[in-house]
């Protein structure tokens, strides 16, 4: 146990390095770069409307800016704990996100419209009563829709939304009108409806306690609306997006042309492959070192826990080894990512790899604890006896004979543990953090592809999966040759 200790220290020291560094003077702004035009992904960094606007205005303030990407409906909860300056993703202004942040003034007025197939029977917004309608999670397209029409069917981006429309699954989209332009010269398929289905102003949103702040951006935006310079800065990234999407239209004719044209957009054009490595690369790290730590608070708790039930000691410290257990166990482990990230560090500025780790490794150590408890009560009560009865204090006969054969008999499912844990890390984009999964959806963002995205990152986890399982099974004949 004490090298599972010194390791995870090391990793975590390392991973420390640098949080505790003064960053004077630097504006952080959130994003999900998944709504062109207004901010996506471009050769690894993100570009748009939205970032643009920020970037200028950061300059003129003279602060240095840092954007981070995560899921939309994180966004205003990065505002409200800290975590972020301003949010800046194509916000709309409500009266239920006013009592939560301060808005600056509107940058631009859009509209929510609705995307259909061209042979589709849907005309209007009175046609959608009885339709299945797909919109991006947390908007206020899904608000709409939900309070007006039916119950929407929900998706965490809109080129996912889109791709669903296309695959049939849904009868409509509800997106913002900049996007659906962008989206339907991919798709020469579809088409938006005439009539808009609503109005809205969009504007970046603003801690409530930082006045400050949402005065000199105001100041700023205004001179910049004044000035012509805003319009400038909007008529060209939408006139930009919309040409490289109609540049994208054309089709190979046949099968193996339409494979090989979607490879190179997907992966080879601008570099895309990269997110996927960058991704995996984070992926492997996070589970790495969460299963280094949960395996550290298993043995921890599961020794504990054993003690108790052996000897009756650590009352205690096997009541709140309990608590620990019903907890992790009870609720999902993205709300325990967010809650570790945004209410318990939600004042300190820490590498999101970090608590990634801290947040999959307190995960992973509730199952682990449980798998080597069952491992420990399943040795022979005899073996401790005899243990015992050599001189051996109970700790060194649980150290040099209970958990060595405890470990072997739960090698397979430890091995298992590990597999999931690969696999939940999924989820860490929730929380700005580019892991695989995420460095697929920013490529579908781009490409509104999303057949090969999906299928690259699922054959990357069964790779990975594969040769787990494979190093495993090794490890368990080599374990049964030492019997």
């Amino acid at each position: 146990m004490k090298y599972f200790y010194a390791i995870f220290s090391v990793i975590f020291s390392l991973l420390l390095c640098g949080c505790g560094e003064s960053e004077t003077k630097k504006l952080v702004m959130v994003t999900n770069a998944t709504f062109p035009p207004y901010e996506y992904v471009q050769n690894g960094k993100i570009d748009g409307i939205d970032p643009c606007i920020i970037r200028t205005i950061a300059g003129k303030l003279g602060y240095l800016l840092e954007i981070r990407d995560m899921s939309f409906d994180s966004v205003i909860a990065a505002v409200q704990s800290g975590k972020a300056d301003i949010a800046a993703s194509g916000i709309t202004v409500t009266d239920e996100r006013k009592k939560q942040v301060n808005f600056t003034i509107p940058y631009v007025i859009s509209q929510q419209v609705i995307i259909v197939p061209k042979d589709s029977k849907i005309r209007s917004s009175e046609d959608l009563k009885d339709k299945k309608i797909g919109v991006q999670h947390g908007t206020t397209g899904d608000l709409y829709v939900a309070e007006n029409i039916k119950e929407p069917e929900r998706y965490s981006h809109g080129p996912l939304a889109v791709a669903s429309l296309l695959a049939g699954k849904v009868d409509a989209v509800i997106v913002d009108s900049e996007p659906a332009e962008v989206y339907i010269a991919q798709h020469s398929s579809l088409h938006i409806l005439k009539k808009p289905l609503t109005y809205e102003e969009y504007a970046f949103a603003i801690n409530k306690k930082n006045t400050e702040l949402l005065n000199k951006f105001n100041a700023e935006l205004q001179k910049m609306k004044d000035s012509g310079e805003l319009k400038q800065i909007i008529e060209n990234y939408r006139k930009a997006h919309s040409d490289e999407a109609g540049e994208k239209t054309a089709k190979a004719d046949t099968f193996y042309g339409r494979l090989k044209e979607s490879f190179h957009l997907n992966f080879i054009a601008d570099n895309r492959y990269q997110y996927l490595l960058d991704g995996f690369s984070n992926t492997i790290i996070i589970t790495f070192c969460s299963l280094l730590l949960g395996i550290a608070i298993g043995f921890s708790v599961a020794v504990i826990r054993s003690t108790r039930d052996m000897t009756g000691k650590f009352k205690v410290a096997n009541f709140f080894c309990k608590i620990y257990l019903t907890v992790i166990r009870g609720t999902p482990v993205v709300v325990q990512l967010l809650i570790i990230y945004f209410v318990i560090f939600g004042s300190v500025d820490i590498d999101k790899l970090l608590v990634a780790i801290i947040a999959f490794g307190i995960n992973s150590g509730a199952y682990v604890a449980e798998i080597v408890r069952s491992g420990i009560m399943s040795i022979d009560k005899g073996q401790m006896e005899a243990g015992r009865s050599l001189g051996l204090s109970y700790g060194q006969t649980m150290n040099y004979v209970i958990i060595p054969q405890a470990f072997k008999n739960v090698l397979p499912a430890l091995g298992n543990e590990f597999i999931v844990l690969l696999k939940e890390t999924s989820v860490a984009g929730y929380i700005a953090l580019q892991d695989l999964t995420k460095g697929g959806d920013i490529i579908r963002s781009q490409t509104y592809d999303a057949f090969l995205p999906l299928i690259a990152v699922a054959l990357i986890y069964l790779v990975v999966v594969v040769i787990l399982t494979k190093l495993l099974g090794i490890l368990e004949k080599r374990l049964k040759q030492n019997e």
